[in-house]
Formats: C-alpha cells, structure tokens, sequence
C-alpha cells in the first residue's frame, strides 16, 4: 500500500523535453508552447518546477540531442533529475527533492507519452502522490510497428489522457487538465 502524501503542496515535473526526444514528435511546437506557459506560471506562483533528463544511447549526456529544447531553460535554482530509466523516480533523486519541497501533487508534462510520461504518471500514483497530468502538455511520436500496423502519436497521446481521468487509486487524486487550466493549489489540477 502506497504512503499517501499528506498536505496540498504542488510542484510541476517537466519530463525529457530534450531535442532529441521531441524533434520528431507530434505536434512539438505547441505541446513545448504551453510547458514554456506553465513553467512560467509555475515560477510565478512560488511552485517548484523539477527537470527530470534522460540518458541512454540515443540520448548521450551533453550531446546536443541530449540538451533541453531552447524554449525551456531550466533556472538555477531549479532542480535537474538525471535518469536512465522510463520512470522518473527509479534511480533518481526526484523522490527526495520533492520530499525536500513537502510536494503531495506532482503536476506533469513533456516526453513521450508512451514511454516516460506514462511510467512516470504510474510510478507517482503507486508512491501517493495526487497526480495532475496536462492533458496538452505532453507528446509522443507516431509508432510504426512491424506487422505494418500505425499507432498515431495523437492517439497515444488521447489514450493516456483518458487513463489518467479514470484511474482510481485510494486517498488520491488524479486528473488532467489543459495547461490554461492548471491549478497549482488543487489537487487534480483544474481550475
């Protein structure tokens, strides 16, 4: 049974928005249009913004695939998670620096829905944690598998929006809301 989160205490987790992440996902501009708009309301409004970086093969530390899209800078004080893993919380310091921060609502966005978003919006549930997931503010790209058969990335996208609206955990809550509508203040995320 998961430790459920006491308190009201947000912070926003942007995940993997890195251009080697997001140069070919769906609808890119945008999706990285409204983090930049919620990171700014965020810093405004004294909420938390953590940056969680992935590294593997494909995503070397310090190449410029690895390095975050120039609309999103991370400011000083702001702390940088690096993981290897899809789950932002495995074998991370992200745990801790929201236990730091007393954080009990993770709201998130960034890269890719499929892979690191979902793990991580699952993994943040599973650890008690009230969970909004901006329904606009995440991306993926289409997937081709071998059969021939195409999964469009905004039906990935769609899919797990629709997922996190009805998932059910006890003692939490967890929704999506569009980055217009965020509130830092209110658990599940939607003014």
């Amino acid at each position: 049974m998961a430790t459920i989160r006491e308190g009201n205490k947000a912070a926003l987790v942007v995940v993997d928005v890195q251009v080697g992440v997001v140069n070919e996902a769906w609808d890119a501009a945008r999706i990285i249009g409204n983090i930049a708009h919620v990171v700014e309301r965020a810093r405004a409004e004294n909420v938390p913004v953590l940056w969680v970086q992935h590294t593997d093969e494909e995503l070397p530390t310090d190449s410029p695939q690895w390095q975050w899209v120039p609309e999103l800078v991370p400011a000083a004080d702001e702390p940088r998670i690096h993981k290897q893993f899809n789950s932002s919380f495995e074998q991370t310091s992200l745990a801790e620096e929201l236990a730091v921060r007393e954080v009990s609502h993770i709201v998130l966005a960034g890269a890719a829905t499929n892979w690191c978003i979902r793990a991580t919006a699952y993994a943040a549930l599973e650890r008690g944690y009230d969970l909004t997931l901006i329904s606009d503010g995440h991306t993926t790209g289409t997937i081709e598998l071998e059969s021939g058969t195409t999964i469009e990335a905004a039906a990935i996208v769609k899919e797990l929006n629709i997922a996190m609206q009805w998932l059910s955990y006890p003692g939490r809550t967890n929704n999506t809301a569009r980055a217009e509508q965020i509130d830092f203040a209110q658990p599940g995320g939607a003014q």
